[in-house]
């Protein structure tokens, strides 16, 4: 009789150590999903054309061609600001988040809901993740990259919409690079190109942010 309760005390005391180690790993784990995106081999003209993007001064305000693209928008906003209360509980950072992230990712010809999805899987919405590699912010975009086609200030890549232009950019870069083939440009994101765990991760998060109310009627400035 004994001898079965030491047996069962340390098997209870295995499983409450394991779980202590499941959730110590978990808090300790990186806070970003971000591989190693690479430097990559580009044209001049394509180079030209992701400084200028970087470069762009516009505020990240839309402009619309018409009453119903705006009210088309704003279904958008209210839509994916009741989905990311909980994310970012703060109204004014959440207000200027989706501005920005529906701006840059039009501005790239990229789907907003498809960069939210990206940005749960990079970041989980975090703006000063890190992650082992060393991306950096929402979009967890790799530090080289401001050499290659900004001023070098790698701190700004900690700015929301300097972030979210670089990230945008070079992911707009990949899908052309990729002949459109979204697939890949999501794994050449990440560093993972031909791996499946990632862009499976992205194209599964898109679902959770896609609204096609929210069309590309909307311009622009």
């Amino acid at each position: 009789m004994l001898a079965r309760l030491i047996r069962q005390a340390s098997a209870w005391l295995g499983s409450a150590l394991f779980a202590a180690l499941l959730l110590s790993s978990a808090l300790l784990s990186p806070a970003a999903h971000a591989g190693n995106q690479k430097e990559e081999a580009m044209a001049d003209s394509v180079r030209l054309a992701l400084e200028r993007a970087i470069r762009d001064g516009r505020p990240p305000k839309p402009v619309f061609r018409d009453a119903n693209a705006q009210a088309r928008y704003q279904q958008w906003f209210d839509a994916m600001s009741s989905r990311l209360k909980r994310r970012l509980p703060d109204n004014q950072v959440r207000t200027e988040f989706l501005e920005s992230a529906w701006y840059e990712a039009t501005r790239a010809g990229l789907d907003p809901g498809l960069v939210l999805g990206l940005i749960q899987v990079e970041s989980a919405y975090r703006k000063y993740a890190v992650s082992i590699v060393g991306a950096r912010g929402y979009m967890q975009v790799m530090p080289f990259w401001t050499k290659v086609i900004g001023d070098s200030n790698r701190r700004a890549l900690f700015d929301m919409q300097t972030n979210l232009r670089y990230g945008c950019s070079i992911l707009r870069m990949y899908i052309d690079m990729e002949g459109g083939n979204l697939y890949l440009a999501l794994g050449r994101y990440n560093g993972s190109r031909g791996r499946p765990e990632y862009p499976n991760a992205v194209l599964a998060a898109w679902k959770n942010w896609d609204f096609k109310a929210a069309s590309t009627a909307i311009a622009l400035n």
